[in-house]
């Protein structure tokens, strides 16, 4: 019952979205309410006339009482769902805020004060009057009035600070008028209050008469044109303020919306297109700037600001997956990924096996790449992708408390609760150093480098058997079929204490695995899909032989990239 009514609160919350950027239903609502504003103004109005009373007095106190009681229940909607407006309403006291802001006001004002007349003797008519106030609720409506409203809000501390400035001069002006005008105006002049006022009323067109008793001598005479001077410049600075603030909310409005058109550009550029050894419809792992220049008529500008302000595109360095010897020059070019939990992705498929990848943050393209992995055997996902690059601090070891690793932890916990679960984590090898090494593929299990065994008391493979027989099958898979060795933890270590296999709590039921990939396996190799489908394939054979091996719909579709998948 509770999950029901915070499901309708949200859905309020998204009919009373007052943020015209990102407001998400249809007009048909704000419609309604402008619609019903202008009835009841209306009904106030013709209810001034009395011959239209005589005639038609029962049609306008059905409009009355109508639209009364659709803005009570309106606005007492509005304070429930106060706090998913904005945090700040949260709770009672919270709600009370929200009633004495702008806008809450003018809710109560034009509304619950209607019902006072029937316990208290109020005239009607008067408490009818208020009811013209709805009509300032219409400015929720109009974006010129909200980038006004914006625009004295970000140059409310410059005119703060210019109207201090000019109050404090004209204060001094004022009390060097007094000194002046009281040796020749005595009686005028006669306390310093006198001149003040004087000058302020200057600024406000003189209600009180004080221009009757001008200075009358020259140094008085040259205040009083200082002060006339200074009272331009009140309205002149304030209005200068806000113009100025109005452009410049007005160019990051366009800016803001240029953003947003290259953004969706960014995500038409990730097109699938079929691989030619699976048949399948795979995503680019990335694509080059220049590419994306010459297929979306985008600047180099406009490619580095969309990917600014998104949190599902990075800018990465090929570069760096090429052997130091290879001396390769730098070649950037835009990652995209998907972003469904604070440390990044998280997509559960119910399998038995979950794919880890805890450095797609810094590693090109192994995100993408280990997202297909998964994808290809129907395994649960779980991918670092956001963060801190400077410093970094490593998923793969916990050692050092970072943002978004309980959660990553938790996750990893949740998808590999099933019994006989394993996690594979894959990784990309050791980069500059991988061509020394006459393996491409390295299955590492929580042993010491060089001992290939299972029983060392850190390995964290509780199936022994089913391990040794998918070990083997892949090995001579990977050979016969696409010429790459594999091995078993001769060239890495996996023994360390602060692994993260280890720091699960069902660590002691869960099978870990951790693949090293080369780059040449994982980027360079056009069988890459293909490799990662026959490993996967691999995997699915020994641990899932009797699930569902249907391939995910998506893979047999041409569209754009993630778009529509953000969570699986």
């Amino acid at each position: 019952m509770n999950a029901k009514i915070e499901l309708f609160r949200q859905e309020l919350n998204r009919v009373f979205d007052d943020n015209l950027r990102t407001k998400q239903w249809q007009n048909y609502v704000d419609y309604a309410i402008i619609g019903l504003i202008v009835i009841s103004t209306l009904e106030v109005f013709l209810s001034t006339y009395d011959g239209i009373v005589e005639r038609y007095g029962k049609w306008l106190t059905f409009v009355d009482y109508f639209t009364t009681i659709f803005f009570t229940i309106e606005v007492s909607l509005r304070i429930w769902c106060a706090d998913l407006l904005d945090s700040k309403y949260k709770g009672f006291w919270g709600r009370i805020k929200y009633c004495f802001s702008f806008y809450g006001m003018i809710d109560i004002l034009s509304t619950y004060p209607f019902y006072l007349h029937f316990f208290i003797k109020i005239p009607y008519a008067a408490l009818k009057a208020l009811r013209i106030a709805r009509l300032l609720r219409i400015f929720r409506y109009m974006k010129a009035f909200s980038i006004l409203s914006r625009a004295i809000k970000a140059k409310k501390q410059e005119m703060v600070v210019s109207l201090q400035f000019l109050a404090i001069v004209t204060l001094i002006l004022s009390f060097i008028l007094f000194f002046v005008e009281h040796e020749v105006q005595p009686d005028v002049y006669n306390n310093g209050w006198k001149s003040v006022v004087w000058a302020f009323a200057q600024y406000i067109g003189d209600p009180g008469g004080f221009a009757e008793t001008p200075p009358i001598s020259f140094i008085g005479r040259l205040i009083a044109c200082a002060i006339g001077i200074l009272g331009i410049a009140i309205f002149a600075v304030p209005a200068g303020l806000i113009g100025s603030a109005f452009n410049e909310v007005m160019a990051k409005d366009n800016h803001d919306v240029e953003v947003e058109e290259n953004k969706k550009k960014l995500h038409l550029a990730f097109e699938r297109k079929m691989c030619r050894f699976t048949r399948l419809q795979i995503m680019p792992l990335n694509l080059s700037i220049q590419e994306i220049i010459a297929r979306m008529r985008m600047t180099e500008n406009d490619i580095i600001e969309a990917v600014e302000h998104s949190q599902d595109f990075r800018i990465i360095n090929i570069a760096s997956t090429v052997p130091v010897d290879d001396k390769p020059m730098d070649k950037l070019a835009i990652e995209h990924f998907i972003v469904n939990r604070p440390y990044g992705c998280m997509i559960d498929r119910g399998s038995k096996v979950t794919i880890v990848s805890p450095s797609s943050l810094v590693d090109p393209v192994i995100g993408a790449y280990t997202y297909y992995f998964a994808k290809l055997g129907g395994f649960n996902y779980v991918s670092r992708e956001i963060g801190e690059l400077r410093p970094y601090k490593s998923f793969y070891t916990c050692s050092q408390d970072v943002v978004g690793l309980n959660e990553y932890l938790s996750d990893i916990e949740k998808l590999s609760s099933k019994e006989g679960s394993w996690v594979v984590t894959l990784l990309a090898a050791s980069g500059a150093n991988e061509p020394e090494l006459p393996s491409q593929i390295h299955l590492t299990y929580g042993g010491k480098k060089g001992d290939e065994s299972l029983e060392a008391p850190t390995v964290v493979i509780r199936d022994k058997e089913t391990a040794t027989a998918m070990f083997e099958d892949m090995e001579n898979i990977l050979e016969s079929e696409y010429g790459i060795k594999a091995d078993r933890q001769k060239y890495h270590d996996s023994a360390g204490p602060n692994l993260f296999m280890r720091k699960l709590s069902n660590a002691g039921s869960v099978n870990g695995l951790i693949i090293r990939i080369a780059w040449s396996c994982m980027y360079w190799d056009s069988r890459r899909i293909k490799i990662a489908q026959s490993m996967a394939d691999i995997i699915k054979k020994h641990v899932e032989p009797k699930e569902n091996n249907a391939l995910d719909p998506e893979l047999k579709i041409k569209g754009i990239a993630y778009e529509g998948h953000t969570i699986e």
